[in-house]
């Protein structure tokens, strides 16, 4: 059964104004696809439920000018996800990606768009309240870290939960001019370089801040790459409208734009997320308009939390089919038969890959093994056939599934998508020229009770792999070799064979790093420089991760 949460933001004003006013974002909603608001059930203490269509906003104030470092009374903090701090000092500079950060030979993005390798196409689902920064400031105190990885952040309003992050975009230095529209140019080269062919829209409103980013992500991917394209999915789980003329008006909007992605005959691909939200005569309507008001042809491709209870009944409108799909790697199995069952019917199937889920403010997590849920979900696209696959998600911290670079990952799990990526396009596995290690783990035990003032703690979600304290040193070997490890104080080593080889250690308080060793002679190394300890003040399920392809 798939699971989802979708955040509802709400309200309008005028572009320029929005441009200049508070970040409107958004919580998170329970499986069942209710929106409701994180902050309104932390700001009522003892309530158990989260509040159900509660307008909520948050992000810089709305202060006209331009964005500016908070004022030096400001105190640094100390607590949560944001006392880990930033180690090595990673920033994103949006260069390319380096020479040798993979541990194959990337193929040039004509070959991976052109032939058979271009029908098969790789999307990842943009989240629009978490771009690269909220205010233009230095991370060391900007929104991300004073507000949101913070537990005490926004007057105390994520405080239940211990803070609405636990992760956070790669931090970006303050720019110049338009800001916003660099970052989000940067966000689409960064996916471009990995191989990406582009994002899937998520459409949480019709106006606001949300909204106006998503035409500014428009305009960003076609400056950059015309080929890059945004696949429209409207949010049922958040948009408020039943009047189906109100959603095809704002789908023609963003239709302008070039870089909207339509099939090889034109057709615009619409693909709203729980379609099933509304009906089948809803959406024939919706598509209806679009033709006869807009002159727009639609491939509609709904996207269910239950694909099995409703893809007969929409079979007959739907140029293909998605789930949001599971965040464990077992029970990857179904997603088999729901690729023989769209295939069957004569369409198209676009498969869900994710890395993880962990999501603080609704308390509940999946086991994600490491690197395992990742390693699956792409197994499954490659060995069933999927027609497309989505990256669930780009950059939805909220649900710490993110793909994208971020302060705790680095480029780990992007750079591994890359790998897989390239096999799902080519249907050939890529050659391992260089010696790389990803190495990954908690930095807290799974059973570890928060000290702090958290009083709502994540659980399993049912259905997941049962809880695991490992760390993981994923070794891409050009050939055999020895791999030393050290977790906390024990140090061990493995024999690793040629090809991909995933090595399970028992997790230890301290530090992690591995390198490889062959001839007598030491190559690959890298290191996970967050602590893991079993006593925490703030619950943090997440899997950090690190790749020895790139510098700290």
């Amino acid at each position: 059964m798939s699971h989802r949460r979708r955040p509802a933001v709400r309200g309008g004003r005028p572009l320029l104004a929005l441009l200049l006013s508070a970040f409107l974002l958004v919580g998170v909603c329970a499986a069942t696809g209710i929106a409701w608001d994180p902050l309104s059930a932390g700001a009522e203490g003892s309530r158990s439920a989260p509040a159900v269509d509660v307008p909520w906003s948050a992000g810089p104030s709305d202060a006209p000018g331009p964005a500016s470092s908070p004022p030096a009374t400001t105190p640094p903090p100390t607590k949560g996800a944001a006392a880990k701090g930033n180690p090595k000092g990673a920033t994103d500079t949006g260069a390319e990606r380096p020479t040798g950060a993979l541990p194959f030979d990337m193929p040039q993005p004509a070959a991976l768009r052109s032939g058979e390798a271009g029908k098969k196409l790789v999307f990842a689902h943009y989240f629009t309240p978490y771009p690269l920064s909220l205010d233009n400031a230095s991370a060391d105190n900007d929104y991300y870290t004073r507000n949101y990885l913070n537990p005490d952040g926004e007057s105390g309003k994520h405080g239940k939960y211990g803070g609405l992050l636990r992760d956070r975009p790669l931090p970006v230095a303050p720019k110049s001019g338009d800001w916003e529209f660099a970052n989000l140019q940067q966000e689409v080269r960064t996916a471009r370089a990995a191989g990406i062919d582009g994002f899937t829209l998520d459409l949480l409103s019709l106006s606001g801040k949300n909204w106006d980013r998503s035409n500014l992500l428009m305009a960003a991917a076609r400056s950059v790459d015309p080929a890059f394209k945004i696949m429209l999915m409207p949010d049922m789980t958040s948009l408020k409208t039943d009047d189906p003329g109100v959603l095809a008006e704002a789908i023609a909007t963003l239709a302008d734009a070039s870089s909207a992605h339509r099939l090889p005959d034109g057709r615009l691909v619409v693909s709203p997320f729980k379609a099933e939200e509304k009906s089948v005569a809803w959406w024939t309507e919706v598509i209806g308009i679009l033709k006869a008001e807009h002159g727009i042809r639609t491939a509609f491709v709904p996207l269910f939390l239950d694909f099995g209870a409703h893809s007969g009944e929409f079979a007959a409108i739907s140029h293909g089919f998605s789930e949001w799909g599971s965040r464990s790697y077992v029970g990857q199995e179904s997603s088999t038969r729901d690729v023989q069952r769209a295939h069957g019917m004569g369409k198209i199937w676009m498969q869900p890959v994710s890395v993880q889920d962990a999501r603080p403010n609704q308390g509940i997590y999946d086991e994600a093994g490491n690197t395992a849920t990742l390693r699956a979900t792409w197994t499954r696209a490659i060995e069933d056939g999927a027609d497309w696959v989505q990256l669930t998600t780009w950059n939805d911290y909220s649900e710490g599934s993110q793909f994208a670079p971020s302060l705790h990952n680095g480029h780990a799990y992007l750079d591994l998508t890359s790998y897989y990526l390239t096999k799902f396009k080519t249907g050939s596995w890529p050659k391992i020229v260089r010696d790389t290690l990803y190495l990954s783990a908690r930095t807290q035990f799974a059973h570890a009770d928060p000290t702090g003032d958290q009083s709502l703690v994540m659980s399993l979600r049912k259905g997941s792999a049962p809880p695991r304290d490992r760390v993981e040193v994923l070794s891409f070997l050009t050939g055999p070799g020895v791999v030393r490890t050290t977790v906390g104080s024990a140090q061990d080593s493995h024999e690793a064979p040629a090809g991909i080889h995933s090595e399970l250690l028992p997790l230890k308080a301290g530090t992690s790093e591995a390198h490889v060793v062959r001839g007598g002679k030491a190559a690959a190394k890298v290191e996970l420089p967050y602590r893991a300890d079993h006593t925490v003040e703030v619950q943090d399920l997440q899997y950090y991760a690190a790749t020895s392809g790139r510098e700290p």
